[in-house]
């Protein structure tokens, strides 16, 4: 088995590169990998961490770049990558280390032992976390409207899925490239779930932990403006698309 990983970046200059060691020193066992990263218009030095990243590296065969001026959002740099995916399954890795990149092997695992189509890493199989991150309203809120999305994810759709929003999402790399995917920004989460769904794609969750950073670290997802296309996303592609 192959495996694209698909990281899109921008203005991520302080963790590019420690993500990139993490993935780095992960033992993958016998499935091959190709890292793909995707620099979306990024106006930091986060193209330069990156050309210094590919220096140290010596497979570079397996290390794919792709680099454009403007920033045009996540969901946009992910389709650009699947294009030069060339694995039989992809993962996103998000590029500012809150998501550790030691649970892929867990979720390919999953995959060969549940012969599942999909595997997502859930973080929401649990209360809020009252005494750590959802002890802020913004934390609590986005917890609560994940929550949300994730139960009427499950009602449209029929399968139940207790966190749609997860940035792992191991998925056919066939079944994503016959897809027409419209979402440019994170509205990827909601639209690349809806569509596997309706393929009759069927998706395990195994639980995973993050370290999620704060809105003053440089976290980019707005919870209500972001939580309002994606339920908007939702609906349309049940209903519409």
């Amino acid at each position: 088995m192959k495996l694209s990983i698909i990281i899109p970046v921008f203005n991520e200059e302080k963790t590019i590169e420690k993500v990139l060691d993490r993935l780095g020193k992960v033992a993958f066992g016998d499935t091959s990998v190709e890292v793909i990263i995707v620099n979306d218009g990024s106006t930091d030095d986060t193209e330069l961490r990156i050309k210094n990243y590919e220096l140290r590296i010596r497979k570079k065969d397996t290390f794919k770049k792709i680099s454009y001026l403007q920033n045009k959002g996540k969901g946009f740099a992910v389709k650009t990558g699947l294009e030069k995916a060339t694995g039989d399954y992809v993962i996103i890795q998000d590029a500012d280390l809150e998501y550790d990149p030691n649970f892929i092997p867990e979720l390919i695992e999953q995959l060969v032992k549940n012969k599942a189509d999909v595997v997502y890493g859930t973080r929401l199989k649990r209360l809020p976390h009252l005494s750590k991150e959802e002890k802020t309203p913004q934390f609590f809120i986005h917890y609560i409207g994940n929550r949300f999305l994730s139960f009427l994810t499950s009602l449209l759709y029929g399968q139940w899925i207790t966190d749609m929003e997860t940035g792992y999402k191991l998925f056919p790399a066939d079944a994503a490239k016959e897809m027409r995917l419209c979402a440019k920004r994170f509205d990827f989460e909601p639209e690349i779930t809806a569509k596997l769904l309706k393929k009759g794609l069927r998706i395990l969750e195994i639980p995973i932990s993050t370290t999620p950073r704060g809105y003053d670290e440089g976290k980019k997802l707005h919870t209500v403006r972001d939580g309002i296309k994606a339920l908007w996303t939702l609906l349309k592609c049940r209903f519409t698309d």
